[in-house]
């Protein structure tokens, strides 16, 4: 947490110039959507070193390609598709709950699960108010848990998100709970928060650096169930948009034990009217 702190003063220390909403290579979901008859596409590539799956034992380097598709709706609401592919670099195994699902190789791979959300801004931004947004999302049971990189269960997550701009600085705060499957037990359910702050400065009318603090952990639980553990992650970057085009590059740092020790990303965002 001090680590955390430290990084985000740091980010709020560079100088004022004209800020934007922002997304990847973020997770923190900004409460404005992305205007009517728009359509955003993304897509990226991470690394994540040392990470761990208790369900399946499998610890690893792992490499993962996000894509995303956003619609937007109307001037309020938005609708999101998340997906990807996932390859882990076996390193070691150990006993867990299915790990004798998994075939003893050295490289697994498996798509995402797909997210599909829909977000809705609640409360336009005024001069002193923050804008305020839900989003609903539902997380399908793509990756299978033969892979050992899936649960096969299914998540449900009601997120509420605050944005407010001053200067040149956007900060955007996102909680929520997530209602997920036990991966052991059918009949018992997961009640998980989950929550995130983020800071964009924009250097110039190009160049961004941005920064997050996201985290998970179950609630009414006095040890967490397998596959609910607790994760948390610092991440940031750099952000460079020109002519409905993003670039951003950035570095993650692990929290928990089942996140990543560390791990780089990039990645490239188009947006524009489609009708």
């Amino acid at each position: 947490m001090p680590r955390a702190v430290a990084f985000l003063f740091l980010l709020a220390a560079l100088r004022p110039l004209p800020a934007v909403a922002q997304q990847r290579p973020l997770i923190t979901e900004d409460p404005l959507t992305i205007g009517a008859g728009r359509l955003l596409i993304e897509a990226g590539v991470e690394s994540g070193a040392n990470v761990d799956y208790p369900v399946s034992g499998l610890t690893g380097d792992r490499l993962s390609i996000p894509i995303g598709v956003s619609f937007g709706l109307g001037d309020v609401a938005e609708l999101q598709i998340d997906g990807g592919y996932n390859w882990l670099d076996v390193e070691r195994r150990r006993e867990a709950p299915l790990s004798g699902r998994v075939e003893p190789r050295d490289r697994t791979g498996d798509v995402h699960d797909v997210v599909v959300a829909t977000k809705v801004t609640l409360i336009r931004e005024g001069e002193r108010r923050p804008a305020f947004g839900l989003r609903l999302a539902t997380q399908l049971p793509n990756a299978s848990n033969e892979s050992g990189l899936g649960l096969d269960s299914m998540t449900f997550i009601g997120t509420l998100l605050a944005g407010k701009t001053t200067g040149s600085t956007r900060i955007v705060g996102n909680a929520g709970i997530a209602i997920m499957s036990d991966v052991i037990e059918g009949s018992i359910q997961q009640d998980a928060f989950v929550g995130s702050v983020s800071v964009a400065r924009a250097l110039n009318n190009v160049v961004e650096v941005v920064g997050e603090l996201a985290m998970q952990r179950v609630l009414f639980a006095d040890e967490p169930p397998v596959g609910a553990e607790p994760r948390g992650a610092l991440r940031g970057g750099l952000r460079v948009t020109h002519n409905g085009w993003r670039a951003d590059a950035g570095i993650v740092l692990g929290l928990t034990r089942q996140d990543p020790d560390y791990g780089f990303m990039a990645g490239l965002t188009w947006i524009g009217q489609v009708r």
